[in-house]
């Protein structure tokens, strides 16, 4: 693979302007600098483009003991929030695309997913149990708003009695405030939101296209207020760059009303760990060194272990630290480590068939 960032600056309100090509790319990309690329690049805007696509299939089976489900659902590919350490991006690559600009700019809406999960549901060989939704990439990105396909997913679930887990960034997930209240009163539904920083100079380039940390508090206290289970994930933590804030983040979850709090340390698989490192040296190009080592420092020498009970929470002394750290502040403020153990699939059930219930048929 290599890097193909002629400017090697960043784009305002993307994560990165970088056209890393794929490890499965046979073609490698390469520009010329001169005075004419330079002058466009002051101009150049790329904008989000959406591919609207039918899956063959929607549920996916996840084999790692790392996460706490099974099964999930992606009703998008790529991601317009353009989070720099996204461990999505390399899926870009499958579509021959870049895990870096084009995973943010150039995304696949499943258009029929809803159908598809009716139909699936239905199926005689499946088995209830808990579904997480949007795991990969965010379900409620900004094309969600006009698109609608999660809120056509979640009333599947709510017509199926099927639990689902959401997690997400974006304040959206209160449009659909009425079906997760409905399905909450059935525990049909768990929401985790994503807290990296509350630092909104931070935020605006780690995570440039994605609500600022106070505003995610809010989506805590709205959710928690319509009696909806809320856990907080504050993820990725990153060396020397919100490391600091943990302590901060697991407080404000708290008095925002969350029920449990859970952290990731930042992962680098892939394509992720040079757009990183591109990242580090544009933002923070005094410190990026020691973050880098801090981070093999964390990986048994390496940027990423992929290795299954490692990759979430590292190893060695900082590691432990980080851990150490973490649990004393979620002791500290009453806050649970549980995940969704309170899902219940006892209700499910086939609805009535009336033809056009979810209007997709």
């Amino acid at each position: 693979m290599s890097s193909s960032n002629p400017f090697n600056s960043p784009l305002k309100g993307r994560g990165t302007s970088n056209l890393l090509t794929g490890r499965f790319s046979k073609q490698q990309v390469t520009q010329d600098i001169n005075e004419d690329t330079l002058i466009a690049r002051e101009s150049w805007h790329p904008q989000t483009q959406v591919h609207y696509a039918k899956a063959k299939s929607i549920i996916s089976r996840n084999q790692s003991p790392d996460v706490p489900f099974n099964l999930s659902i992606n009703p998008y590919q790529g991601c317009e929030h353009g989070c720099i350490y996204c461990f999505a991006r390399p899926t870009h690559a499958y579509l021959d695309l870049s895990p870096g600009l084009d995973f943010e700019t150039k995304l696949v809406a499943k258009t029929n997913a809803a159908e598809l999960f009716a139909n699936e549901l239905a199926h005689p060989n499946y088995q209830c149990e808990p579904i997480a939704l949007g795991i990969n990439t965010d379900a409620y990105q900004p094309i969600e708003k006009d698109l609608k396909i999660t809120r056509a997913l979640l009333e599947v679930a709510l017509a199926h009695k099927q639990p689902i887990s959401l997690i997400t960034k974006s304040a959206l997930i209160l449009r659909d405030i009425d079906i997760l209240a409905e399905m909450a009163k059935h525990r049909l539904v768990h929401v985790a939101i994503s807290v990296t920083t509350l630092d909104k100079d931070l935020k605006r380039i780690l995570e440039p296209r994605t609500a600022s940390g106070s505003k995610r508090l809010d989506i805590i206290r709205a959710l928690t207020d319509a009696y909806i289970p809320v856990t907080v994930l504050a993820a990725p933590v990153i060396p020397f760059i919100n490391d600091h804030e943990l302590e901060s983040i697991v407080a404000a979850s708290a008095e925002a009303g969350a029920q449990s709090i859970h952290y990731i340390l930042l992962r680098l698989p892939h394509e992720v760990a040079p757009l990183f490192e591109e990242w580090l040296h544009q933002h923070f190009p005094q410190r990026a060194g020691h973050v880098l080592q801090r981070i093999m420092d964390m990986r048994g020498g390496k940027l990423y272990d992929s290795r299954f009970g490692k990759r979430m929470t590292g190893e060695g002394l900082f590691a432990d630290i980080i851990n150490q750290r973490f649990r004393i502040a979620r002791k500290k403020h009453g806050l649970s480590d549980q995940r969704h153990g309170y899902l219940d699939c006892s209700g499910f059930s086939l609805p009535p068939q009336t033809g056009d219930q979810f209007g997709l048929f």
